[in-house]
């Protein structure tokens, strides 16, 4: 092996409180720098941003900014943002770009491909092929990928599930895609943090409270209108029952105009977004995921290392992840069918107990350390494809 670094740069349109964007950090953080010089090009973010970006610039990842790289589409930005990336990609001499989510990947990978990088890796985290888009933009998007596609030499794909529907929509052949699971920093789950005692005093949840939560952005895709929903059936139903959203977004004001039609609001519980997240999750009873659509769930495995019982959507790679009777799974924009799920837990502290445990063993299984190494694996397997890197 040469003393020459391997130069990669990472893409991604924002580094948002979002899993995408942790996942990014993480991999760009947790790098091997003997190894790889590794730079980060986001685009503008909105909103509160990740704490993992200060780890990354701490380990010494060169960030870079692409001006009009946003999400929303929008041709003349999206050109601009091209151009950016081309120019960046130039300059740097890249041996890999990495592009992440559907609009960097797009525009990243065409950009590499106008710059002549020889290795390019997408991961879309997840997809937009349903829950996002009307029926022609989805096609549009569908026709998109598959160009982008034919000059990849590997996708990665967080969940067996999501490998698969790429396949289905004929994005490219199964042997491009690579699964890698989405590697979650256990680091700051702190046992000896707040007690679930004192955190629930903070929130106003009387400690007998059986509290029901989930954790994520308030967004339509992440499906809290149905939690909600479900949570006023369940009330019905659990005595002393409370629900604690953690997390914030555009759907904020809602939400909270949903629960108080619905009567709950003196039940519901808007903590934002918190460092603290074991601690939070500790002070809950049941974990609900009910996503619209997923890529692989990185707050469900969080969730699941707290030893939570799960009940979850059945979309995206979630069914691998508590499959064997680790959790339960519902059918996506079900409200009744969630209710009755959370109601059939919380009636069910055996069961709530032995899902707990069985959640901590698997999620043990979804590290960063584990994550890292396998993708730079694949960029060795790749690199040595290509005759590179030695």
């Amino acid at each position: 092996m040469s003393g020459k670094k391997i130069k990669v740069l990472h893409a991604i349109t924002r580094l948002d409180r979002g899993g995408s964007a942790e996942n990014t950090l993480l991999t760009v953080a947790q790098a091997n720098m003997d190894r790889y010089e590794v730079s980060l090009v986001t685009g503008p973010t909105e909103g509160e941003r990740s704490p993992t970006e200060a780890l990354a610039r701490t380990r010494g990842v060169h960030m870079a900014a692409a001006p009009h790289l946003v999400r929303n589409v929008s041709p003349f930005a999206d050109l601009r943002a091209v151009w950016e990336l081309w120019r960046l990609m130039r300059q740097g001499r890249f041996d890999i770009v990495h592009t992440h989510t559907s609009k960097a990947g797009l525009l990243g990978r065409l950009a590499a491909r106008l710059a002549g990088v020889p290795i390019v890796i997408h991961t879309p985290h997840g997809h937009v092929f349903y829950g996002y888009f009307g029926p022609m933009v989805t096609r549009l998007f569908v026709w998109l990928e598959r160009w982008a596609a034919g000059f990849s030499q590997r996708v990665i794909s967080l969940t067996e599930k999501g490998a698969q529907d790429h396949v289905d929509f004929a994005i490219a052949a199964r042997e491009k895609f690579v699964v890698i699971h989405s590697g979650i920093n256990f680091s700051p789950f702190d046992p000896d943090g707040p007690s679930p005692q004192a955190v629930r005093a903070e929130l106003g949840i009387p400690a007998e409270g059986m509290v029901f939560g989930t954790l994520g952005r308030l967004t339509a895709i992440k499906g809290q209108e149905d939690l909600i929903e479900a949570f006023a059936a369940v009330r019905e139903r659990v005595d002393n029952a409370w629900l604690l959203l953690v997390g914030d977004g555009e759907e904020r004001e809602a939400l909270i105009a949903q629960a108080e039609r619905l009567g709950v609001m003196d039940r519901m519980v808007l903590a934002g977004w918190r460092q603290d997240v074991y601690a939070v999750l500790a002070a809950m009873d049941i974990f609900a995921l009910p996503s619209l659509n997923e890529g692989m769930g990185k707050a469900l495995v969080e969730a699941m290392y707290a030893r939570l019982p799960c009940v979850a959507t059945r979309v995206g790679g979630v069914a691998e992840l508590l499959a064997d009777d680790v959790g339960l799974l519902v059918d996506a924009s079900s409200p009744r069918e969630l209710g009755a799920a959370l109601s059939q837990l919380a009636g069910d502290a055996e069961r709530r107990q032995q899902m707990g445990e069985a959640g901590r063993r698997r999620a043990a299984d979804y590290s960063v350390e584990k994550m890292v190494a396998k993708i730079e694996a694949l960029y060795e397997e790749v690199l040595a494809e290509k005759g590179l890197g030695r």
